[in-house]
């Protein structure tokens, strides 16, 4: 299992700033000051909703204090590897509503998309703006040793996530500005400036002029609320609800005090069914009604468009690596994850045989949920889960349960590894590129696999250092 803090037993000349200031400070003032970050997060009101926890939804996502290295050597791997992946799933995305190129010569099956409610044939024929479909995707990365990635999973629809990247630096500055002293890290604090520039960029070829930019909320009670909120507020833009839009002439107008004021790109955080009830969910209140007319009619883009969540789709990822063959002419920098189709005979088979040595995930499942894993389940968990897949074979892939990178995470005994993965967030205007750091999520129980928020798992800050600080 690799240690990203040590090479064999040696630490690493990455993580020595960070050893120098947990000797300096030591466990207990460190948690410490831990618990002051929390109390931090908790009066920002940087919290996420679990529904199926009752009455008290609202919860803090544990921040760990020790902050994850990258450096460039590393960085450079996870940086061209997401951004050739992104080019490649808007190229997948705009063929699929398109011409069909990568369905006619075989290479991708059409069952594999009309059999799937992440496709929608609404979409058919439509062009965005710069052929950007997908303007922020989250791709998830893990790690097996000092110069092996894999990607875990795609996220092209709605990715959320990025304002822990942003106020985890943001909190470490403040309670730690010693850490930062000299340039030792890059800075993050440019997405704002980044992803409004995509948006202006993928203005709707009936735009005249600067367009006016504004991000759509399903409003305060939605689980990633705080994240809308601090993104509108990040760019200088409105946050509305679809209550303060409509739509007259094909065109998306808000309601001001001022009157009308027309919206030229509109970020949508608010899931395909409900954004228009003329064309998705009917007794949708969350969307507008009216707005795939005028996104067809070349008055609004929507970022990220419609019908995106193929990209997301379990499935469609074991294809990835032939899209960025078929698309881009390239090999792929980072690989996926071996991956078993359970729609697949010969893959089900494997798998039912295995399940005891495999993680199988629902294919439109997410959060962790509806998934085995199958070395730290009992025989009657394993059995349970048997029945489920023989149900319904296609609605899972498996995997191999990889050997996990970990992280140090700073625990009341002192400092103890965890598994971590990343999620960098690539943003896709006239160009494609990411912020240096991402989502670093960690498992916090010992042992554990599992790192999504949702399912006990917690953050840390990602640094990628500076190239003079970035010796391997």
């Amino acid at each position: 299992m690799y240690n990203e803090m040590f090479r064999q037993s040696d630490l690493r000349k990455e993580y020595s700033v960070i050893d120098a200031w947990l000797r300096k400070h030591g466990p207990e003032a460190l948690l410490e000051r831990q618990a002051e970050a929390e109390a931090l997060f908790r009066k920002i009101g940087i919290t996420f909703a679990v529904y199926s926890e009752g009455d008290d939804t609202d919860r803090l996502i544990p921040f760990d204090m020790v902050p994850r290295v990258f450096n460039n050597a590393e960085w450079s791997i996870v940086e061209t590897g997401s951004v050739q992946r992104a080019k490649a799933l808007n190229c997948f995305i705009a063929d699929i509503y398109g011409d069909r190129k990568i369905i006619n010569e075989g290479i991708v099956p059409a069952e594999i998309l009309e059999n799937n409610p992440a496709y929608l044939k609404e979409m058919n024929g439509y062009r965005p703006p710069n052929d950007i479909w997908s303007h922020i995707i989250g791709v998830d990365i893990v790690r097996t040793d000092e110069d092996t990635f894999f990607v875990l999973e795609d996220n092209c629809r709605t990715p959320s996530g990025i304002s822990y990247v942003l106020q985890n630096r943001e909190v470490m500055t403040r309670i730690f500005p010693e850490l930062f002293e000299g340039g030792l890290v890059r800075p993050v604090d440019g997405y704002g400036e980044h992803l409004a520039t995509a948006m202006q960029e993928s203005a709707p070829v009936n735009c005249k002029g600067e367009p006016t930019l504004a991000l759509l909320t399903p409003g305060q009670f939605n689980s990633a609320y705080y994240e809308h909120y601090f993104l509108a507020d990040l760019m200088g833009i409105e946050l509305v609800e679809g209550s303060d839009l409509f739509v007259a002439d094909d065109k998306v107008f808000m309601r001001t005090t001022k009157g009308p004021k027309q919206i030229d790109v509109l970020y949508r955080r608010i899931d395909d069914e409900f954004l228009d009830p003329e064309v998705f969910q009917k007794d949708s209140v969350l969307g507008v009604a009216g707005l795939m007319r005028a996104m067809k009619a070349g008055n609004v883009t929507v970022i990220n468009a419609p019908g995106t969540g193929i990209a997301d789709d379990k499935s469609i990822y074991t294809y990835v690596p032939d899209m960025i063959r078929f698309y881009l002419d390239e090999e792929p920098i980072i690989p996926n994850v071996p991956t078993y189709c359970c729609e697949r005979e010969e893959d089900y088979a494997y798998v039912r045989a295995n399940l005891a040595d495999l993680v199988v995930k629902e294919v439109h499942g997410s959060g962790g949920y509806g998934m085995l894993v199958g070395p730290t389940s009992t025989q009657q968990e394993i059995d349970d889960f048997a029945l489920k897949l023989a149900a319904n074979p296609r609605n899972y892939i498996a995997q191999p349960t990889l050997a996990l990178s970990t992280s140090p995470i700073l625990t009341t005994d002192g400092m103890s590894p965890r598994h971590v993965d990343l999620r960098p967030y690539v943003i896709s205007g006239k160009t494609t590129s990411l912020i240096p750091s991402g989502l670093s999520r960690v498992a916090l129980r010992e042992g554990s696999l599992i790192v999504n928020s949702s399912q006990g798992g917690g953050v840390k800050d990602t640094w990628v250092l500076t190239e003079g600080n970035s010796n391997a």
